[in-house]
Protein backbone atom coordinates (compact mmCIF):
# COMPACT_ATOMS: atom_id res chain seq x y z
CA UNK A 1 0.00 0.00 0.00
CA UNK A 2 0.97 3.66 -0.16
CA UNK A 3 0.60 5.38 3.01
CA UNK A 4 1.00 9.07 3.43
CA UNK A 5 2.06 9.85 6.88
CA UNK A 6 1.79 13.14 8.70
CA UNK A 7 4.41 14.55 11.16
CA UNK A 8 3.13 16.73 13.64
CA UNK A 9 0.54 15.27 16.38
CA UNK A 10 0.87 12.09 14.37
CA UNK A 11 4.74 10.86 14.76
CA UNK A 12 5.54 13.40 17.20
CA UNK A 13 3.38 15.44 19.72
CA UNK A 14 2.89 18.61 17.65
CA UNK A 15 5.37 21.19 18.82
CA UNK A 16 5.74 22.55 15.22
CA UNK A 17 8.23 24.61 14.55
CA UNK A 18 9.54 22.60 16.87
CA UNK A 19 10.26 18.84 16.63
CA UNK A 20 8.37 17.44 19.52
CA UNK A 21 9.25 13.88 21.02
CA UNK A 22 8.28 11.10 19.46
CA UNK A 23 4.63 9.00 19.84
CA UNK A 24 4.92 5.75 21.45
CA UNK A 25 5.46 3.05 19.32
CA UNK A 26 5.51 5.63 15.72
CA UNK A 27 8.52 4.55 14.51
CA UNK A 28 8.12 0.95 15.77
CA UNK A 29 5.41 0.73 13.15
CA UNK A 30 6.97 2.91 10.92
CA UNK A 31 9.64 0.50 10.17
CA UNK A 32 7.62 -2.39 10.40
CA UNK A 33 5.08 -0.65 8.01
CA UNK A 34 8.51 -0.52 5.53
CA UNK A 35 9.52 -3.98 6.33
CA UNK A 36 6.06 -5.30 4.72
CA UNK A 37 7.24 -3.41 1.62
CA UNK A 38 4.21 -0.65 2.10
CA UNK A 39 5.28 2.92 0.60
CA UNK A 40 5.51 5.49 2.92
CA UNK A 41 5.07 9.05 2.26
CA UNK A 42 5.50 11.95 4.38
CA UNK A 43 2.77 14.37 3.82
CA UNK A 44 3.11 17.42 6.45
CA UNK A 45 2.83 21.08 6.11
CA UNK A 46 6.33 21.85 6.80
CA UNK A 47 8.83 23.04 4.35
CA UNK A 48 11.96 24.60 3.94
CA UNK A 49 14.48 24.07 6.98
CA UNK A 50 11.52 23.23 9.02
CA UNK A 51 10.64 20.04 6.61
CA UNK A 52 14.52 19.02 6.45
CA UNK A 53 14.35 18.88 10.18
CA UNK A 54 11.89 16.29 10.44
CA UNK A 55 12.95 14.06 7.32
CA UNK A 56 16.74 14.19 9.05
CA UNK A 57 14.46 12.84 12.31
CA UNK A 58 12.69 9.97 10.68
CA UNK A 59 16.33 9.30 9.03
CA UNK A 60 17.89 9.08 12.66
CA UNK A 61 14.91 7.01 13.70
CA UNK A 62 15.34 3.97 10.78
CA UNK A 63 12.66 5.68 8.42
CA UNK A 64 13.44 7.14 4.95
CA UNK A 65 10.57 8.09 2.80
CA UNK A 66 9.73 7.05 -0.52
CA UNK A 67 8.64 10.48 -1.26
CA UNK A 68 8.12 13.41 0.98
CA UNK A 69 5.42 15.73 0.19
CA UNK A 70 4.92 14.35 -3.52
CA UNK A 71 3.49 11.45 -5.10
CA UNK A 72 6.88 9.86 -6.11
CA UNK A 73 10.41 10.80 -5.19
CA UNK A 74 10.88 12.91 -9.25
CA UNK A 75 7.64 14.42 -9.02
CA UNK A 76 7.73 18.20 -9.92
CA UNK A 77 5.24 20.55 -8.71
CA UNK A 78 4.49 22.65 -11.70
CA UNK A 79 1.15 23.91 -10.68
CA UNK A 80 -0.68 21.15 -13.01
CA UNK A 81 -0.84 18.48 -10.85
CA UNK A 82 -3.11 18.32 -7.70
CA UNK A 83 -1.34 18.72 -4.18
CA UNK A 84 -3.01 16.05 -3.06
CA UNK A 85 -1.24 12.89 -2.31
CA UNK A 86 -2.42 9.46 -3.93
CA UNK A 87 -2.49 7.40 -1.24
CA UNK A 88 -4.77 4.25 -0.27
CA UNK A 89 -4.58 5.61 3.17
CA UNK A 90 -3.90 8.84 5.49
CA UNK A 91 -2.45 8.53 8.86
CA UNK A 92 -3.01 12.01 10.57
CA UNK A 93 -4.12 13.75 13.58
CA UNK A 94 -6.81 15.64 12.13
CA UNK A 95 -8.45 12.64 10.98
CA UNK A 96 -12.26 12.71 11.90
CA UNK A 97 -12.57 11.31 16.11
CA UNK A 98 -8.46 12.24 15.72
CA UNK A 99 -5.74 10.41 15.95
CA UNK A 100 -6.06 6.72 17.37
CA UNK A 101 -2.71 5.69 18.23
CA UNK A 102 -0.18 3.72 16.44
CA UNK A 103 -1.45 0.84 17.96
CA UNK A 104 -4.64 1.24 16.50
CA UNK A 105 -3.21 1.95 13.69
CA UNK A 106 -0.86 -1.15 13.28
CA UNK A 107 -4.17 -3.10 13.96
CA UNK A 108 -6.37 -1.66 10.98
CA UNK A 109 -2.79 -1.73 8.52
CA UNK A 110 -1.85 -5.80 9.67
CA UNK A 111 -4.98 -7.13 9.34
CA UNK A 112 -4.31 -11.00 9.64
CA UNK A 113 -1.91 -12.89 7.59
CA UNK A 114 -2.85 -11.47 4.24
CA UNK A 115 -2.55 -7.63 5.08
CA UNK A 116 -5.17 -7.24 3.41
CA UNK A 117 -6.76 -3.30 4.60
CA UNK A 118 -10.19 -3.50 6.67
CA UNK A 119 -10.14 -7.60 6.83
CA UNK A 120 -11.72 -8.95 9.93
CA UNK A 121 -11.75 -5.37 11.11
CA UNK A 122 -15.25 -4.43 9.89
CA UNK A 123 -14.53 -1.65 8.06
CA UNK A 124 -16.19 -1.64 4.71
CA UNK A 125 -18.07 1.29 2.57
CA UNK A 126 -21.30 0.03 3.93
CA UNK A 127 -23.23 -2.68 5.68
CA UNK A 128 -23.23 -3.89 9.43
CA UNK A 129 -19.39 -3.91 9.74
CA UNK A 130 -19.29 -0.47 8.93
CA UNK A 131 -21.96 0.46 11.18
CA UNK A 132 -20.69 -1.62 13.83
CA UNK A 133 -16.50 -0.37 13.39
CA UNK A 134 -18.09 3.36 13.40
CA UNK A 135 -20.83 2.26 16.19
CA UNK A 136 -23.85 3.30 14.71
CA UNK A 137 -27.25 1.58 14.89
Amino acid sequence: MKIAVDFDGTIVEHKYPAIGKELLFAFETLREMQRQKHQLILWTYRSGKELDEAVEFCKEKGIEFYAVNKNYPEEEFDGSISRKIDAELYIDDRNLGGFPGWSAVWQIVSVGSSGELGKNQGVKKSGKGFKKFFKMD
